[in-house]
């Protein structure tokens, strides 16, 4: 059954693809951006409004480097972003001679480690990769994925998660916990079947994966053995990633997108880009830092 969870709109801006979201609890800030606008969002969640940062071409996700520096994962490559001026210089290029791709979902393993995704910019079928940003160096993880989401990995660092959407297929990948780098093949966790597909997903601290139905309108709670558990409404169909924020991580902001919505599609859907915050009574866990070396 849906679960209607207390829920509030932390911003109103319309993302055209709202994505990667994740938090900062040293500061109690939030991030996350408009993949398609080339826009970063800020927000300090105990007061001060909702910042935005016009970066200059896509990007999608970022990790903290420490309390002055932020990794970007953008459309030609990997940024190092200075949080006092937002002054952004480019670590190592990521496809940046295939104009026809650009990054999409990721996230920072609990070593340091960071997976990054990339699909085409018109989703092509397998013109995607999964890599890991290790040590300082860029290696190819998974090829020829049509749509990457859902990079997570579970508490313990053991285990790495990433979606195929295209697929609509979740995966499962043994890890080597002290550098998050495969020890196996992926083997198939789930696969999605019914209203809407797999896009973000993040770990709790009990292993649940909390995964953003896109086109359902909803975030949808497994088990580490693909069991689905619960499942929360979010105002917005096209939700499409979830991180845990607040100070004792029990709340969930979700992102949403009015991406490919004709004018009557958007009318139907008014918070079509908003980004919420739900009251998911979650045990949710710090993002850690990434590693450049």
């Amino acid at each position: 059954m849906m679960e209607e969870v207390p829920t509030s709109v932390l911003s109103d801006h319309p993302c055209h693809l709202g994505e990667g979201p994740t938090y900062d609890a040293t500061t109690d800030t939030a991030w996350w951006f408009d993949i398609r606008e080339g826009l970063l969002f800020e927000a300090q969640l105990g007061g001060g409004g909702v910042r935005v940062h016009a970066l200059g071409r896509m990007a999608s996700a970022l990790g903290r480097i420490d309390a002055e520096r932020q990794l970007i994962i953008a459309e030609d490559g990997l940024y190092v972003r200075e949080l006092a001026h937002g002054t952004m210089t480019l670590l190592c290029p990521l496809e940046a001679h295939n104009p026809t791709t650009r990054s999409n979902d990721a996230r920072v393993h609990q070593s340091g480690t960071f997976w990054i995704g990339t699909m085409g910019r018109k989703a092509e079928p397998e013109a995607g990769a999964i890599y890991a940003f290790h040590r300082g160096k860029i290696s190819l993880l998974f090829p020829r994925i049509s749509i990457p989401n859902s990079i997570c990995f579970s508490p313990d660092g053991a285990i790495g998660y990433f979606a195929d959407s295209a697929r609509a297929v979740l995966y499962a990948v043994p890890l080597n916990p002290g550098t998050g780098l495969p020890r196996g093949e992926p083997e198939v966790l789930l696969r999605h079947t019914g209203i809407g597909g797999l896009d973000g997903s993040v770990c709790d601290a009990d292993g649940q994966i909390w995964n953003a139905c896109w086109g359902a309108g909803r975030i949808d709670v497994y088990s580490p053995q693909g069991e689905r558990l619960r499942s929360l409404s979010v105002p917005a169909r096209q939700a499409s990633c979830p991180a845990f924020v607040g100070p004792d991580l029990s709340r969930l902001l979700v992102t949403s997108a009015w991406q490919d919505m004709d004018t009557a599609t958007r009318a139907a859907d008014p918070q079509a880009g908003h980004t919420f915050l739900l009251k998911a009574s979650a045990r949710g866990r710090a993002e850690p830092d990434v590693k450049l070396a």
